[in-house]
């Protein structure tokens, strides 16, 4: 069968190949039949029952589990006002009525007898659990609001760090705004410790920063670096349904899997073969494969010709001649130089270039776990990436898919005074976008070490929105010592955790069953997908919804903070957002129709289902005008077509580099080519000229001596 044949996704082959009769038999429950009967377009919306019925004030109300970022669409059975139990919401594209047990266990989160009861101030010494008061809300607030207001009226907004964790929905945003509205552009949050690569690795070559969705659906040959399928990568529910549909041939093909990987996980146990790579080296078995697709010509020359740069040998504007990847590839690499730094047989290399670029739709995916964790890491996801452009397997068919986002209504700018604008002008306090870390959003990690050293500036007050420094570092006691330097300290947090333990002020937030909250999907169906999170019991304790504190918190500093949020609360915030979904009329086809005449209809609608949607994925193969958002142009390349091009040579890196290094010559009174020669020094990359801007391997820095010190860490 061809290609053609797989071009469909989940939800329309089950609606194809199962029965009413098949779905009664399978599910038993009358309630959760009719969910996933209504998944297949077999009963009509009306016939959903999603309100009380019985004598025991049974309902299943839609949410989303918050359990990890995945993200999964749940229904949460209640009666009698209390949750009893969580299933899958079988309108939920990505994991289609499914759970993981994480996800099973989001009521233990609920009904933790643990949590935090309301809001508290620490009395006595910090860290002292018997000093804690309990106060009123009112209390709360206005003690945060009033040091905030402080520290603003001192003229020092950006000595306020805020440091946050699971960012869902419109959270980040909101934090954001917060921050460039109150004055401070220490908006840190935790990706610098968590994150793998792939986002850089993406902008690199494509000119935007962000994880990259997998077409699953339709591929039949992945290569997978380090990523655990299997366990723990994201969103779990969706990968492991995906492997179960693809390993036993659901269309006709049964697509082969090869896991790369210094460990024998239960995904390498799975896969059709097993890699097993000395650590650090993903990079070098990544060139090595490329090198034989390029030797032996099974690269996609249309693709290359048409959508690539840097794939030859080109000059720039001053008519400086520079090198390509594939004259790099040919002569500085070999599938034997590979294999001596990779421990991988040579003859296995070159089977798999050619089973690979021969077995088309494929794709390559990397996780964090052996790869982009080490001191490589960054370069090691752009050479893995760069097999995705040699193959054409970008945007396509069974390839690595940007995802999409839905059309929210966009943010009003700002409103900023001269004391926001003067703080938000500092340099962070992490460096991050300096020269120091020139290609860091944030430096999460080196903030203790900055507070210790009172540089650039002291640290007055740190705010934590699901976060735990002192649990979260490894060398937790510089975080111990930096958080007695810092006068006041206020976290969000349901429960007494490290930090929040060395808290002066606790307001804690409402746990993901108690709270309004939207959740845009974790890349991964590549269409756009957004869910929504509702009260689906009242709340147990004095909690609130961290959103509608830090709402309240900048009505009341007031002035321009206030100007720059004018919703009543989350629920208003929500609908602002979401109203440009229903304006823009797209979508909603859960079930085949989502349409509304008001937005009032339409909110009633997404709350009742849980899930909007907006199928299927537009290739840009076959959608060239998308070419544009997927290849993003780049201001200072030379090609001036719209599209932009997949960058084998990255221009997006050495802009940038090249422009800090510029910024620094003039401040220092220095020439550029020293300013670039110290940041990569600083940065401890051992490539230089053209090679740096190329996929290439960085070999893996130890600590202390080698021979002493052999073994290299690997976390799962």
């Amino acid at each position: 069968m061809g290609h053609e044949r797989c071009r469909v996704s989940g939800s329309e082959a089950i609606a194809g190949c199962i029965t009413r009769r098949d779905f009664l038999k399978v599910t038993g429950g009358a309630v959760i039949a009719s969910q996933l009967l209504a998944l297949t377009g077999c009963i009509e919306e009306g016939e959903m029952n999603w309100t009380p019925f019985g004598d025991l004030g049974e309902r299943y109300i839609p949410s989303v589990c918050l359990q990890c970022p995945g993200g999964c669409g749940i229904l949460v059975r209640v009666v009698n006002g209390r949750a009893v139990k969580i299933e899958g919401n079988p309108l939920y594209p990505s994991n289609r009525g499914g759970t993981c047990p994480k996800g099973q266990m989001g009521l233990q989160i609920l009904y933790d007898p643990d949590r935090i009861r309301g809001p508290m101030k620490q009395t006595k010494r910090r860290g002292d659990p018997t000093g804690f008061r309990q106060i009123s809300w009112d209390e709360g607030v206005k003690t945060l609001m009033a040091k905030l207001k402080e520290i603003r009226q001192r003229g020092e907004p950006h000595t306020v760090v805020v440091m946050t964790g699971r960012l869902r929905g419109q959270m980040g945003d909101l934090f954001g705004r917060f921050c460039d509205a109150f004055g401070t552009p220490n908006n840190v949050g935790h990706s610098s410790i968590c994150e793998d690569g792939s986002p850089m690795a993406h902008w690199m070559a494509q000119g935007w920063k962000k994880y990259a969705a997998y077409d699953w659906d339709n591929c039949e040959y992945a290569i997978i670096f380090g990523g655990e399928f299997l366990e723990a990568w994201r969103p779990t529910a969706r990968l492991l349904r995906a492997w179960g549909d693809m390993r036993r041939g659901w269309l006709g093909v049964r697509a082969k899997f090869v896991y790369v990987g210094p460990r024998f996980s239960v995904t390498a146990a799975k896969a059709d073969e097993w890699l097993p790579l000395n650590p650090g080296t993903d990079a070098a078995l990544a060139l090595g494969l490329a090198h034989a697709i390029v030797r032996d010509r099974l690269y996609d020359r249309k693709f290359i010709e048409e959508r690539c740069f840097g794939f030859e040998d080109w000059q720039d504007e001053h008519g400086h001649h520079h090198r390509g990847f594939k004259d790099y590839l040919l002569k500085e690499w070999s599938v034997g130089k590979a294999s001596k730094i990779c421990g991988i047989p040579a003859e296995t290399i070159e089977r798999i270039a050619h089973e690979f670029a021969g077995k088309a739709p494929h794709c390559i995916a990397a996780g964090a776990r052996g790869t982009s964790m080490q001191s490589n890491g960054i370069f090691t996801r752009f050479a893995i990436h760069a097999l995705n452009g040699l193959v054409g397997s970008v945007d396509s068919l069974g390839g690595v898919l940007r995802q999409i986002d839905p059309p929210l209504t966009k943010w009003a700018d700002v409103v900023q005074d001269e004391i926001a604008k003067a703080g938000v002008s500092q340099v962070r306090i992490d460096y991050a976008g300096t020269a120091r870390y020139p290609l860091a959003g944030k430096v999460y990690q080196d903030i203790c070490d900055r507070i210790l050293e009172g540089k650039p500036y002291p640290v007055n007050a740190l705010l934590c929105y699901y976060t735990n420094p002192l649990f979260a570092s490894p060398d937790i006691n510089r975080w111990t010592k930096a958080i007695e330097k810092i006068p006041f300290i206020a976290t969000f947090s349901p429960f007494m955790d490290e930090t929040t333990l060395h808290a002066d002020l606790i307001l804690p937030d409402h746990t993901y069953l108690e709270r309004w909250q939207d959740d845009v999907i974790y890349p991964s169906m590549g269409y756009p997908v957004v869910g929504i999170r509702q009260p689906v019991v009242k709340p147990l304790y004095d909690t609130r919804n961290t959103m509608d504190v830090i709402l309240q918190v900048a009505h009341e500093i007031g002035g321009s903070v206030a100007a720059s949020f004018p919703w009543k609360d989350a629920e208003d915030l929500l609908k602002f957002r979401y109203r440009g979904v229903f304006e823009a009329q797209k979508g909603g086809k859960v079930k085949g129709n989502f349409t509304a005449e008001t937005f009032d209809e339409w909110w009633e609608k997404f709350c009742k289902l849980g899930v909007w949607t907006d199928p299927p994925y537009p290739y840009a193969r076959e959608h060239p005008e998308r070419w544009a958002k997927v290849l993003v142009h780049h201001e200072k390349e030379k090609e001036e077509k719209e599209a932009g091009k997949f960058m084998f040579y990255s221009l997006h890196l050495r802009h940038k580099l090249e422009h800090i290094a510029e910024e620094e010559a003039k401040r220092n009174g220095t020439t550029v080519e020293r300013e670039m020669e110290q940041m990569l020094e600083g940065l401890k990359v051992a490539a230089r000229g053209d090679e740096l801007y190329l996929p290439h391997y960085e070999p893996v820095r130890y600590v202390g001596d080698r021979k002493e010190y052999p073994l290299v860490l690997v976390t799962y």
